[in-house]
């Protein structure tokens, strides 16, 4: 079969992907909300079929915060969405004057970027391809073609109104992302329920399912659906590895990571009572975003995207290793970059601010409080392309960005001290950094800038087909890059279906 030969296409599933909701967007319940600023425990109890997780609807301007001035506040503008695609673009300036450090960039391959990734939507996807979902965790929960949502959903009783519902998966899509930070090229996970082996994202995706289902984050007697601060504290190394199925024999890269990540997270839950409740439950922050002042909700929920990030980016704060930090403010996923000005007054400018793990959650998050409860986010074009190596290694493999010859050697030395130490057999060789390293951070800056370029250049190609609509980078990352980057890495690389470019990660970046 063809790389663009047709792929059978998945039927429309039920549940939270396809469906009608019963609740009214202008319902008495939400303008309550929108005059008494009550708790989500107010909301309509009578059961929603879920809507598709990014419902094409146009929603009324508002006014969005902007992000605070580097000049008078460098810390908080590196912490802001905004940051990180302004970052991003100054990096690609210097790449447009040849200035890089590692990478030489060929924006004559660019084009075949472009048709390939159109290439991959035409083929599983029917034009004007609106039924393209938006980027998120819920799709990793369907592999093979099964909405496990929409059965975990049908599995609680009636009397678990649509707040709790989206609360409990808020809890499950949070955990899962922190979990899939990249799963290695050998790791696999066995299907407790079906006995079906799943590997890398999807497999992260079902374990985690399945150890949320089996109450291994839960502290409650009464309801062991659910991620808590008491549950997560009493979480080790053993649990996630006999979780996750991971042993010597099963390597699983970072899990001690992963598992630190985790039992931060306790911590933050419990000292942002705020935004996650006295219990501290990650999906309690659906109260406090229905109870926040920019809330509006006359014909529609609309909540400003910046206060979804603020939970998110200082609400978890806490959690993230300290890597960088600018006036004693740690930055998160953000590194200094030896492309952009390290000297100077504006030492700021030297950093590139990536936070993807926290930009995939909102991406995630996102679903299933729009399919659940009609809450719609306003600014959600403020969010990036995702630097990591699936789209990053898209623009490698088809030959945009060639890694220079001193790096490659210097990877190659690396990949070969990693198979020398750890006893893999190096059958498929490609450099190999640390995250931190230079080269790691100018590739993701150039993913996120790329991205956008794809994205439009993707739309120009497609323009035909879409009939007067518009992809989103956010449909584009689902159908085109990210997938696109796998199966580029399948077809260069098919004993091992490894990145152009390996990562050794510590299992809290990728």
């Amino acid at each position: 079969m063809g790389l663009f030969s047709r792929k059978q296409k998945s039927p429309r599933e039920s549940g939270i992907l396809e469906s009608q909701s019963t609740t009214s967007f202008a319902s008495s319940t939400f303008r309550s909300l929108a005059n008494n600023r009550v708790s989500a425990g107010s909301m309509l109890t009578t059961p929603n079929t879920p809507l598709s997780p990014m419902p094409s609807i146009k929603i009324p301007k508002i006014d969005l915060p902007r992000p605070p001035d580097p000049q008078l506040d460098p810390a908080g503008y590196l912490r802001s969405l905004g940051a990180v695609r302004d970052r991003a673009k100054a990096l690609l300036d210097k790449a447009e004057e040849n200035q890089l450090i590692h990478f030489d960039v060929d924006m004559n391959k660019f084009p075949d970027v472009v048709t390939f990734v159109s290439g991959l939507i035409k083929r599983d996807h029917d034009a004007p391809f609106q039924d393209i979902p938006s980027y998120g965790r819920y799709q990793h929960f369907c592999v093979g073609g099964r909405d496990r949502i929409a059965e975990l959903l049908g599995s609680w009783p009636d009397n678990v109104d649509n707040a709790e519902r989206c609360r409990r998966l808020i809890d499950l899509f949070l955990v899962s992302v922190l979990l899939d930070a990249g799963a290695g090229t050998t790791w696999t996970y066995k299907s407790i329920e079906n006995g079906k082996v799943y590997r890398r994202s999807e497999g992260i995706a079902i374990a985690s399912l399945e150890m949320f289902k089996s109450g291994i984050f839960s502290a409650s007697p009464s309801n062991k659906h659910q991620v808590d601060k008491v549950g997560l504290r009493a979480l080790t190394v053993a649990k996630i590895a006999s979780g996750m199925q991971a042993d010597p024999d099963n390597e699983l890269v970072g899990l001690e990571g992963r598992t630190e990540l985790l039992v931060r997270l306790a911590d933050a839950l419990e000292e942002n009572t705020e935004y996650f409740g006295a219990d501290g439950r990650p999906g309690n922050m659906i109260d406090h975003l229905l109870s926040h002042p920019a809330t509006q909700a006359s014909s529609i929920l609309i909540v400003p995207l910046p206060i979804l990030w603020n939970i998110l980016m200082d609400g978890l704060s806490s959690i993230w290793p300290t890597r960088t930090a600018i006036n004693g403010v740690p930055l998160g996923d953000a590194w200094s970059c030896e492309a952009l000005p390290t000297s100077g007054l504006n030492s700021w400018e030297s950093i590139l601010p990536f936070h993807k793990l926290t930009q995939c959650l909102a991406y995630s998050l996102m679903q299933p409080m729009q399919s659940l409860l009609n809450m719609y986010f306003a600014g959600t074009e403020l969010l990036t392309g995702l630097p990591e190596y699936r789209n990053g290694g898209l623009f490698v493999d088809l030959g945009v960005l060639t890694l220079k010859e001193n790096d490659m050697a210097r990877g190659l030395a690396n990949y070969g001290a990693y198979c020398k130490q750890s006893g893999v057999k190096a059958i498929e060789v490609a450099p190999m950094f640390e995250a931190s390293d230079d080269v790691i951070v100018e590739w993701r800056g150039l993913t996120v800038a790329l991205l956008d370029k794809l994205c439009d250049d993707v739309n120009v190609a497609l323009e035909a087909e879409l009939d007067g609509h518009e992809m989103t980078l956010a449909q584009l990352l689902e159908a085109g890059s990210w997938k696109g980057g796998r199966e580029i890495a399948e077809i260069n690389r098919p004993n091992t279906k490894e990145p152009p470019i390996l990562i050794d990660s510590d299992g809290t970046v990728f």
